[in-house]
């Protein structure tokens, strides 16, 4: 959609209504009380009109934002959900639980989850992952008891390192096709640049923030908890398998899309194209939920001659209604996002901070933030930033660790300073059972230092290269 109001409405004007937009939605979530899906898509339509937009063009925007956001996050949030229930119900969260806290012990439970996480997060979105692994995170703060806050704070900080900073993830991997990087480059100086900042300003600055809150319950989002006989639980290696078969199938996809793009494998290659199906996010967590439902349900109740299909149907349904409110909200944040977009605040701000001759990591840091504060979406960010860039580092003749340092603080800037336009914000939010308020101490202060402690590693490697 073309830009609708950016040649009737200075900058400054555009600015004054996106600061008052926000205030007036926060004042509506936390004081008013209105529900968060009403008080987002009323602030989108009235800031859509004082920016200068038509009432129509205000609607399709808004419709336009709303669409896209539920239409890539549905999918993933439902069969997540169905996964998450699945694994919960049947007593593999208790397997998993039992399993991690043997190895690790109780007291490094936290530190236990935030690994399975970063490792979880590999290949897999940070909300498909985050609720998949939610089961296991409730069930670990469940067992140990204290805030909820100990266990899940650090897990989330994994699934936001890995989804900023290294491909398949869809903002570097834009980042790094838009400035012609070398992606295994940029998987190296990620993973060099990312272990660090997960422990350093994503681990430990979760612990430090949980301290803060220390009677968070555990929510019931995904049902009350069921106590599995053991005998009842399946095996580790079942569980195993169920959470590994969406990495499989991504990891296939995306191995055999690198070797398209090399030349390596054609287009028409049998391989590559059944990758493309069945290693799609959205395709790989239904077959993964379909898995689960054969391997941790049906064929196990049927061994102990017991009905499944009408309770199967109950249980889907059970997993399926708390997350619809979830996917509104989610909806809304994006159609937020999309009227902020089109006022077009954040192409403003990004076009002169890169006019500002400032050193080309920091200038691409900083316009890669403008536009994540400006519309809240990380990928949207990490390839609006990575195409202002691009002329300035295919002129400059920077060493390929170089150009993959530029990408990977992209990607950092991608992550940070989340708020109201965020869809993730809402989404990661309400599933842990937080408000307004506890999900920016949370989320947002994590996400912002991850990339800050990001920025300032790339910064160096960028430096010696």
């Amino acid at each position: 959609m073309e830009d609708l109001v950016l040649a009737e409405r200075p900058i400054w004007l555009l600015l004054t209504i996106a600061v008052v937009a926000i205030a007036l939605l926060l004042v509506l979530i936390i004081k008013v009380r209105l529900h968060a899906f009403f008080s987002l898509l009323i602030i989108a339509v009235a800031t859509g009109l004082a920016a200068g937009t038509g009432v129509g063009d205000v609607i399709d925007v808004v419709i336009e934002g709303f669409g896209s956001t539920v239409g890539s996050v549905a999918l993933l949030v439902g069969f997540g959900a169905v996964m998450g229930r699945l694994i919960e119900i049947t007593g593999g969260a208790q397997v998993l639980a039992d399993k991690m806290i043997g190895t690790f012990g109780e007291r490094r439970a936290p530190l236990a989850l935030s690994v399975a996480s970063l490792f979880y997060a590999f290949p897999i979105f940070l909300d498909a992952g985050f609720i998949v692994m939610l089961p296991v995170i409730y069930t670990v703060a469940r067992r140990l008891g204290g805030s909820f806050m100990l266990y899940a704070l650090p897990s989330i900080a994994s699934f936001m390192t890995m989804h900023a900073l290294l491909p398949p993830h869809p903002g570097p991997t834009a980042a790094a096709t838009v400035m012609g990087a070398d992606v295994g480059m940029v998987v190296l100086v990620g993973l060099l640049v990312g272990l660090p900042t997960w422990y350093l300003g994503g681990y430990r600055v979760a612990r430090l923030i949980s301290r803060r809150f220390p009677d968070t319950p555990v929510p019931t989002l995904l049902g009350e908890p069921r106590d599995v006989p053991e005998e009842e639980r399946p095996a580790f290696g079942t569980i195993l398998l169920v959470l590994l078969l969406p990495l499989v199938l991504i990891f296939f996809n995306t191995g055999l899309a690198t070797l398209e793009a090399q030349g390596t494998v054609a287009e028409e290659n049998f391989l590559f194209q059944l990758s493309q199906l069945l290693g799609d996010t959205s395709v790989a967590l239904a077959l993964s939920a379909l898995a689960a439902m054969l391997l941790l349900y049906v064929i196990p109740r049927r061994r102990r001659g017991e009905r499944a299909g009408g309770l199967l149907e109950q249980l889907i349904d059970d997993a399926l209604a708390p997350v619809c409110s979830i996917i509104l909200i989610t909806g809304a944040g994006g159609a937020f996002g999309s009227v902020l977009t089109e006022t077009g605040i954040g192409d403003s701000v990004a076009d002169g901070l890169d006019a500002m001759g400032l050193p080309v990591i920091l200038t691409a840091y900083l316009v890669t933030m403008a536009m994540r504060i400006a519309q809240g979406s990380a990928t949207v960010a990490a390839t609006v930033g990575a195409s202002i860039m691009a002329p300035a580092i295919t002129d400059g003749g920077f060493s390929s660790v170089a150009v993959a340092a530029v990408v990977v603080a992209i990607g950092a800037a991608s992550i940070g300073w989340s708020h109201v336009n965020d869809s993730g914000f809402w989404l990661i939010g309400r599933f842990c059972g937080f408000d307004t308020m506890t999900t920016f101490k949370t989320w947002s202060l994590v996400g912002t230092t991850i990339s800050l402690v990001a920025f300032a590693l790339s910064a160096i490697v960028f430096t010696i290269a």
